[in-house]
């Protein structure tokens, strides 16, 4: 399978780099002005009350930035936060645990909780509304329900399809924020910003062409920032251009709207092998060997904000935008 070049999860060869590229507080955060703003407000509001922040969902696509926030809301908020992931807790002891770790006014970050098990959310939701952990020891006749206090804490959750999770869930959340894809001239401001923590020379063009090919994304445009970093290095003088940013970026297969070679086959699959569609999305990863999920999670996002494809009740279709960027044409829904 190809390597996505443009990938939104953090490859371990960047892992060490990329706490360093986050901003610690609101005030060195770009972009999400309104998601900004609010969660001001609420911050403030809190700390003046000397009482826990409501509890936090942060929704949207990948890489724009919803980990970064929970930490930023820890930093604001002068806590500590403790980390885990849906996937990561897999038996409701496993959640009562993290529960009973917690001090008092601590955040509790959970990215990807649309994966919780139902089972694990029914530990959390006492938890979340009256702080306490209920706990059954024994089993049959002799079990007992023994109640916990739990300090006041704040849970962050994170989540790419918020609309996986539970009403349940999600109406124990006081505070909703989505994160938007980013424009060019807020992604421009981060990778110049980030060159600075990399220690390369960067120009306004050069931002801006990175920027512009990095999907809306703030991880993506600091993955190809240090991809492109590379070029500079071994064949420049190791500051980036807007010509360098250009080469580097065609040498790696991510055209000028951001597409990489994944997109594209998923694309010309839709054209080539079923004549602009529609076809349904677990055939069409078959077809190109990735995972539905990661086509609805990853890729299509993407592609439906361009509109070169649309989702129908029958499956995806090419759009004509679609078909114009590979200037071809073809009969569309025949199938």
């Amino acid at each position: 399978m190809e390597r996505r070049i443009v990938t939104s999860h953090i490859k371990d060869e960047d892992f060490e780099l990329e706490p360093h590229l986050r901003p610690e507080s609101l005030k060195s955060y770009i972009g999400q002005s309104k998601v900004k703003d609010t969660m001001q407000i609420y911050i403030e509001a809190a700390k003046m009350r000397h009482e826990s922040l409501d509890h936090v969902l942060l929704y949207g696509p990948p890489g724009l930035g919803k980990t970064t926030l929970s930490n930023i809301i820890a930093h604001e908020m002068k806590v500590k936060i403790k980390t885990t992931s849906g996937p990561a807790i897999e038996r409701p002891g496993d959640m009562a645990a993290i529960l009973n770790d917690l001090n008092q006014g601590d955040i509790l970050f959970i990215d990807e909780i649309h994966r919780l098990n139902r089972t694990i959310e029914e530990v959390l939701y006492p938890a979340m509304e009256d702080f306490v952990l209920d706990i059954v020891i024994g089993k049959g006749s002799t079990a007992k329900n023994i109640r916990l206090d739990l300090p006041k804490f704040t849970l962050v959750g994170a989540t790419t399809r918020i609309g996986l999770l539970t009403a349940p869930l999600r109406d124990r959340f006081g505070v909703i924020q989505r994160l938007e894809p980013y424009n060019i001239e807020d992604l421009s401001t981060i990778i110049k910003r980030s060159s600075d923590v990399l220690n390369v020379g960067i120009s306004e063009n050069g931002s801006k062409e990175i920027a512009r090919r990095s999907r809306g994304t703030p991880r993506i445009a600091n993955r190809l920032l240090k991809r492109v970093r590379d070029f500079a290095q071994v064949k420049y003088n190791g500051s980036i251009t807007d010509e360098i940013a250009k080469e580097s970026l065609d040498i790696l297969e991510v055209d000028k709207m951001g597409l990489d070679i994944i997109d594209r086959k998923m694309l010309l699959s839709i054209i080539e092998k079923f004549g602009g569609g529609p076809v349904g999305v677990d055939t069409l990863a078959i077809s190109i060997g990735e995972e539905p999920e990661t086509i609805e999670d990853v890729y299509e996002p993407y592609l439906i904000q361009l509109g070169y494809i649309q989702r129908t009740p029958r499956g995806r279709v090419i759009t004509d935008l679609g078909l114009k960027h590979f200037n071809t044409n073809c009969t569309k829904g025949n199938n």
